[in-house]
């Protein structure tokens, strides 16, 4: 029997060497010879998965050896252009303060006093006296929502004959509702929740909105405050009104309502004198941080110095003025900050340590460092009123499947990140490290796999998260990966200056905040209609305690443990239609109730009733 290949062959040869036909010296006979791979397989020797092994093992050594990049490796080094120009303010300064320790002082200095004008701005834009108006937010309310308002509203009054000043955050006008959320028969979704208008046109002291409206939203849509730069003005309930309007005001569509609701609003004609010495002080803190971030950039070459700068800077006017967290008072809004500055630094020390500093490294390039890694990270920062235009408001599949154009945004969004990453691939490879690279991005993806296989939790990816996943990606000192690296930092700040170090992993009821629960509807028969009354049988299923009904999205029946009872309601004068909707209620383990979801509007108007179409409301 002939001897197979590697009984002839010496255990220091290679069966890619006999494939490409390299000349040997045979061991035995001490002579050249100019041997093939087919001469020295016979088809007796190479088999069908000799053969393929052997392609196998070459085609994976050249994916290898492509991966691994050229020999040498090429590491990417940006050649500044016009290198004598961008260095001009640092020899100026080197000229005037040779010394270091002069050059300490006046960094010193130049931090001193960047900081007393910052906090000046602040202060005054953002007064916590006794007599101050009342901060809002863009969503706040006088009605929640009626399950919060209880029966009647009683837990939101009063309705009437109280007025008080108020204050709103500039960029109100896009904040729109995430989730379909019932007006009379009427549902909206992912648009401004203004539930009202003029009652004379031309008039903006005569808009009369309903109770449940976003106030600032209204106070835009009357024009009494700016929506680039907020403002204060004067809230007056006025009770129950009838036949709120719907038109255009300043960006804003509201919703019309043909019924009664006992709490409504109007603006008092002083808002507009309170409003000229309101305004949001974001612009101008940013114009100084701007400013100052940018002279900074230009007059040194320590990456490291250029990094604690920009992050404190950006994080604190963010979170401070920029895209602050909400609370009723100033001081709440400073006490959150500091709170999320410690651990957030201690984050921004790793995110130096692996990943700016080598892409700042030597770079002798201060004006493209500022244009491009500095300006991109602004616009990660404080750019959330340009990302608000995107038609994505939170990744998860409910809000990506029912948000016009979510889907289209997402596609583009995914491919353009995935170009990226195909050309910052390729920059890694000819680097020659192309292999860590894919391995760093093997590891984080099987940990995400890890985390969506975590029972009864769900994956959120947070503005702070997909920073950190995507940051390793811009590991180069090409003119790119400033800018994404750049962009991905100041996403990293707005992510936990506004919302904290929120959970990559939240329940659904966490996720789900005030969407339906899809719980069972009650079934209501054809109601009783005797003059002014209209009376509804009303069933309780098994599983739930009580049954609930809105009338014109108000709470105005809730009865317990009763497996059937009536409702009877008696229309209001001067009232021509009026909506019910009906569902279930449960105790709460630990006390309290749990409103389930409400059936669609039923309509009575007139002497007739249209039946609810099929379907839950919230």
């Amino acid at each position: 029997m002939p001897p197979t290949l590697y009984d002839s062959q010496p255990s220091s040869y290679h069966l890619r060497d006999l494939e490409n036909g390299h000349r040997r010296r045979d061991p035995n006979d001490g002579t050249n010879s100019e041997t093939s791979a087919s001469t020295l397989l016979s088809p007796v020797e190479a088999t069908p998965f000799t053969r393929e092994l052997s392609s196998a093992k070459a085609t994976w050594q050249r994916i290898s050896e492509w991966a691994h990049g050229p020999q040498p490796p090429r590491p990417y080094i940006i050649v500044p252009f016009g290198a004598s120009i961008q260095l001009v303010p640092m020899k100026i300064l080197h000229t005037w303060l040779p010394r270091r320790r002069d050059r300490l002082w006046l960094l010193l200095t130049f931090y001193a006093f960047w900081l007393l004008l910052f906090i000046w701005i602040i202060h005054t834009g953002n007064s916590d006296r006794v007599d101050s108006p009342q901060r809002l937010s863009c969503i706040s309310r006088l009605w929640p929502s009626s399950g919060d308002c209880g029966l009647n509203g009683d837990e939101c009054r009063p309705f009437e004959n109280q007025s008080f000043d108020f204050r709103c955050p500039a960029y109100c006008r896009d904040v729109k509702v995430l989730n379909a959320y019932a007006i009379g028969a009427e549902e909206i979704n992912y648009r401004s929740l203004v539930i009202g208008g003029p009652t004379e046109p031309g008039d903006k002291f005569m808009n009369i909105y309903r109770g449940d409206s976003f106030i600032c939203g209204a106070a835009i849509h009357a024009g009494i405050i700016d929506d680039r730069s907020g403002g204060c003005g004067t809230i007056t309930l006025i009770g129950s009104h009838k036949n709120f309007s719907s038109s255009e005001g300043n960006g804003i569509s509201s919703v019309g309502f043909n019924s009664s609701f006992p709490l409504s609003f109007t603006f008092d004609a002083k808002s507009t004198t309170k409003n000229t010495q309101c305004k949001d002080p974001q612009w101008r803190a940013f114009g100084v941080s701007l400013v100052f971030t940018t002279v900074l950039s230009l007059c040194t070459t320590s990456s490291a110095l250029f990094f604690g700068t920009v992050f404190t800077s950006v994080f604190f006017q963010t979170a401070l003025a920029s895209d602050p967290p909400y609370s009723t008072t100033y001081d709440g809004v400073i006490s959150a900050a500091i709170g999320r500055f410690l651990p957030a630094a201690f984050v921004a020390l790793f995110i130096y340590q692996y990943f700016v500093r080598y892409t700042l490294r030597k770079l002798k390039a201060p004006l493209e460092r500022t244009f491009l890694w500095l300006g991109a990270c602004w616009v990660g920062a404080i750019g959330n009123h340009i990302f608000d235009k995107i038609p994505i408001s939170r990744l998860t599949s409910h809000d990506l499947l029912q948000q016009p154009g979510a889907i289209t945004a997402l596609v583009f969004i995914i491919l353009l990140i995935f170009g990226i990453a195909v050309v910052q691939a390729w920059a890694f490879r000819i680097e020659g490290r192309l292999t860590r690279y894919l391995a760093i991005y093997a590891i984080l993806l099987a940990s995400i796999l890890l985390l969506l296989a975590v029972p009864r939790l769900s994956l959120r990816i947070h503005h702070y998260i997909l920073a950190l996943l995507l940051l390793p990606g811009t590991i180069l000192q090409t003119r790119p990966s400033l800018l994404y690296q750049g962009f991905l930092v100041g996403l990293f700040i707005n992510g936990i200056g506004r919302w904290g170090f929120d959970s990559i992993l939240q329940t659904a009821t966490a996720l789900r905040t005030d969407e339906k629960l899809g719980s069972l509807l009650p079934s209501i028969p054809t109601p009783i209609i005797t003059g002014e009354n209209i009376t509804f049988s009303l069933s309780l299923a098994d599983g739930y305690d009580g049954i609930s009904a809105l009338v014109n999205d108000v709470e105005r029946f809730r009865r317990f443990d009763e497996r059937s009872t009536t409702f009877t309601w008696s229309r209001a004068e001067g009232v021509d239609v009026e909506y019910f909707r009906f569902g279930f209620v449960k105790y709460a383990r630990l006390g309290g109730v749990l409103v389930q979801d409400y059936t669609r509007a039923g309509v009575w108007m007139d002497d007739e009733w249209i039946q609810m179409q099929p379907g839950p409301s919230k």
